[in-house]
């Protein structure tokens, strides 16, 4: 008499592989500004460095009473580098360049700010206002590792606020925009 077969793989091992099949916990940043909560959602699969770069800032409380330095309606914001007083705040050595990684420069994303150097980026972030694909330039272009996922009315609240020309930077708010508090948050 023949056997039934026997499936060669048991109805746990199945269990078991379809568990670890599934994507982890979206990682997400609070950022607690003096004009409201912006939670962002961070894209680990697809900007890894950029994202451990960013988790060791925030987990180091870089980003702790700096403010949004430059703010262009009509294009981004721009904050984790300067505090109050426009007095830089040192970072740690940039990191490479994940442009091109199938994220655009959309409203809501975020990316790294950086010099004309493509590996210059460090601390320092923006959020588009708008749709800025013109960023996303593989080569060149601007590393976006995140997207808000609440507080696009504190974005565009910031968006807002009264600009004028700084000592060394155009654009920045004449009443301090301040990150309170960043939190890496599961």
């Amino acid at each position: 008499m023949l056997s039934k077969p026997r499936p060669l793989i048991s109805a746990s091992l199945l269990a078991a592989a379809a568990l670890f099949a599934m994507p982890a916990l979206a990682e997400t940043v609070r950022l607690n500004t003096s004009q409201g909560d912006i939670v962002i959602a961070l894209e680990r699969d697809k900007a890894p460095k950029t994202v451990d770069n960013f988790v060791r800032y925030v987990n180091a409380k870089h980003f702790d009473g700096l403010i949004f330095h430059r703010v262009i309606d009509g294009f981004m914001i721009q904050g984790g580098g300067m505090t109050p007083d426009m007095k830089e705040r040192p970072t740690r050595a940039p990191i490479p360049l994940e442009a091109g990684n199938g994220l655009s420069n959309v409203r809501g994303s975020v990316a790294m700010a950086r010099t004309s150097n493509p590996n210059s980026a460090t601390a320092q972030f923006f959020i588009n206002l708008v749709d800025n694909s013109r960023l996303d330039t593989a080569g060149g272009g601007y590393a976006v590792f995140g997207r808000v996922v609440e507080g696009m009315e504190v974005v565009d609240k910031i968006r807002a606020v009264p600009t004028a020309a700084g000592p060394m930077h155009q654009n920045v708010p004449t009443t301090p925009v301040v990150i309170n508090k960043a939190t890496l948050e599961k």
